[in-house]
């Protein structure tokens, strides 16, 4: 069964919210604070991660109105679509199923089935590198393991691995994904190829800068060891089983990504093997059960207390009556610095489209321009534009109520500047000078969650996650596929193959200096 295609500006639902933007749109979020109730009302719990969102240009009326909108656009219907495997992918003939490989139990034998080879092929080979049963091609123990990867094959993964660094199995991670030789070079300096290896991840094995990457580090490890024979030292996370076997890769070094499952999403299953190998496969466990359990949430929850629908409908409410292009992420953890632009690419390839499920260019905002730093590094950098330029950017604060560490004294510090600057943007300053004055009224969101633990990160990835399927169901749009990329890709194919007749005077004569140059 394919989503609905409403056109959510015909809806009454929306009518209504234009009215209520007009009524309401000088309101003070102090004055908005003094709604009877409001603390319980605008906020949720769910296992420990505690939404409040009571600090927002939202008043109960126009919360009751976005509600409706979820009701009017069908959003209930979408979702059980989303999560029964229907093929609402459209443009690509494709189910959505990424949500089934974090799942213990799913309808589908088939599916069932798929997902447990793959997440026990990953269990096994995890394993075995960490307690040092499979080993390299002279039987000592890895140290490192080297993902080759772009975009969805490695952002999340390199996201993950890094915040959750505390629970490391004392294996070194490497990240090659742009097409940067520099870079690639200064990673390989850095390695034993005795001791390290390497997962290429690309769903068709084709993908230029990946192929091109894999290539040089192959040649660099047999020119290294005199090893022709690299099986020991490669793996491959593929669809396409004769390229990766041509290219050196054992079959049995072969791990599938099912046609369900997009590239922005991946980490959940086979390309999510650095994750398992550097965490540990109880930790990995750990990891798919959080962001199961916030599946369960969105699957089952009113949208009422619904945490990802939430936060879809205050994205929908600022980015399309405030006109606010914007949406920053503030994690209040350094571990998490890499999080802001896993969402970027997560939010903006599925929700950035022009063209509605009907094929119709839309009339209204879609995705918006997601970005963000960590806490407190950020609010010595761009809070002075949140505080006191003239855009409205809503944000997102995240933080964690116990650190990792023992330095409960440092945490304290860290968690006074969360609470002080979702204050400070919403109460301001009022001075006498007017470039010490700040007007306030800045809308954000806290999260406020037990500690980053495998379960919890697993939890709030996954809430992004179907906040992003919330935004784009209710908008009319399809949110999983992205042919804005592929244009790019095409264009690029076409310069190396010779091809340049199309292209414009300007790139052409950039082109012409770039050979001149070298």
């Amino acid at each position: 069964m394919p989503l609905n295609k409403l056109d959510p500006s015909k809806l009454n639902s929306w009518k209504e919210l234009k009215a209520q933007f007009d009524k309401e749109k000088f309101l003070t979020i102090e004055k908005l604070m003094e709604e009877r109730g409001r603390l319980k009302n605008f906020s949720v719990e769910w296992e420990g991660l505690f939404l409040d969102f009571t600090k927002n240009r939202i008043s109960q009326s126009t919360l009751n109105v976005l509600i409706k909108l979820c009701h009017e656009s069908d959003l209930k219907n979408n979702i059980e679509c989303y999560f029964n495997g229907d093929v609402i992918n459209e443009t690509e003939k494709r189910s959505v199923l990424h949500t089934a490989l974090r799942s213990q139990k799913n309808e589908s034998e088939e599916i069932d089935k798929v997902v447990n080879d793959i997440r026990q092929k990953i269990i096994n080979i995890a394993d075995k590198v960490i307690n040092g049963d499979k080993t390299g091609y002279t039987g000592k123990k890895f140290t490192d393991v080297v993902n080759i990867g772009i975009g969805g094959s490695h952002l999340g993964q390199e996201m993950v691995v890094e915040g959750l660094s505390p629970f490391s199995q004392n294996i070194k991670t490497h990240f090659v994904s742009n097409i940067d030789p520099d870079y690639t070079a200064k990673v390989l300096e850095k390695l034993n190829p005795e001791t390290t290896l390497f997962i290429i991840v690309s769903k068709s094995f084709n993908t230029i800068e990946t192929i091109k990457n894999a290539n040089k580090i192959k040649d660099w490890f047999i020119g290294k060891t005199n090893v022709k024979n690299i099986q020991d030292h490669f793996i491959a996370v593929s669809n396409n089983i004769s390229a990766p076997k041509d290219f050196g890769v054992d079959a049995n070094n072969i791990l599938p990504i099912p046609e369900w499952v997009g590239g922005r999403f991946s980490l959940w299953g086979s390309a999510g093997l650095i994750i398992a190998i550097t965490l540990g496969s109880e930790n990995y466990r750990q990891l798919l059960n959080g962001a199961n359990s916030m599946d369960k949430h969105f699957r089952e929850s009113d949208f009422e207390k619904n945490i990802p629908v939430l936060l879809a409908l205050i994205s929908i409410w600022y980015n399309n009556f405030f006109k606010c292009e914007t949406e920053a992420i503030i994690p209040y953890s350094e571990l998490l610095n890499k999080l802001p632009g896993y969402l970027q690419q997560a939010s903006m390839e599925s929700n950035g489209k022009g063209t509605d499920r009907n094929n119709q260019k839309v009339n209204y905002e879609t995705g918006g321009i997601i970005w963000g730093a960590t806490g407190t590094n950020a609010q010595h950098s761009f809070f002075q534009l949140l505080h006191q330029g003239t855009k409205l950017i809503p944000c997102d604060f995240i933080a964690f109520q116990n650190p990792l560490s023992e330095d409960a004294e440092q945490h304290k510090i860290l968690t006074a500047n969360f609470l002080a600057q979702t204050n400070a943007l919403m109460s301001g300053n009022k001075a006498k000078e007017s470039y010490k004055n700040i007007q306030g009224n800045k809308p954000s969101n806290s999260l406020f969650i037990n500690s980053l633990t495998p379960y919890n990160l697993g939890m709030l990835i996954a809430l992004y996650e179907n906040k992003i399927f919330t935004v784009g169901s209710i908008l009319n749009i399809f949110s999983f596929d992205q042919w804005g990329v592929e244009l790019g890709k095409s264009i690029a194919k076409g310069i190396l193959d010779g091809n340049t007749d199309s292209l414009d005077d300007s790139t052409k004569n950039l082109l012409t200096r770039y050979k001149k140059g070298k």
